[in-house]
């Protein structure tokens, strides 16, 4: 005959289900299988909160609704933490954020377009030639490390009119 095991959890320990349970003290948290620590963190190690808590959902040890209510986080955090285990494992959630690639808009890319630009060209025709999309020339006129070619216009002075008497 199998053998029950009591839910009987330290004192100060909060349920997250008959299992498990959660205690911090002295900006330490632990998780708990009844009696027996199971894991161990700093309060704030956000890092390790997600990857402990995406291991139990993803075992079925906890629903995603008792560590919302429990830690007070949002359910949103919860999936996106699962789904970064899911996809990177555990190494993922130390992995530096991937970052925006080099700039289009290299010194010489700048230069090459300034000149086009100085030659009367349009943004269009220059971001053609140099295959760069015409929004990233067009943001740097607007930030000011391009400047348009000043098109000329043809000013029509008209005779004044006659004063009514």
């Amino acid at each position: 005959m199998a053998q029950l095991q009591l839910p009987v959890f330290p004192h100060g320990v909060t349920q997250l289900n008959a299992d498990l349970g959660v205690c911090c003290r002295e900006g330490r948290v632990s998780y708990f299988y009844g009696t027996l620590p199971v894991f161990t963190h700093d309060a704030k190690d956000v890092k390790s909160f997600r990857l402990f808590t995406s291991q139990l959902y993803l075992e079925g040890k906890v629903k995603q609704a008792d560590l919302v209510k429990v830690f007070g986080v949002s359910a949103i955090s919860i999936k996106r933490a699962v789904k970064l285990y899911e996809a990177a494992g555990p190494g993922g959630f130390w992995r530096p954020r991937p970052t925006r690639g080099p700039s289009v808009l290299t010194p010489q890319v700048l230069k090459q377009a300034q000149e086009q630009l100085d030659q009367g060209q349009t943004l269009q025709a220059v971001a053609a030639q140099l295959q760069v999309k015409c929004d990233t020339l067009r943001k740097a006129v607007r930030a000011g490390r391009l400047h348009e070619a000043v098109k000329k216009t043809k000013i029509i002075s008209s005779p004044a009119p006659a004063p009514r008497s």
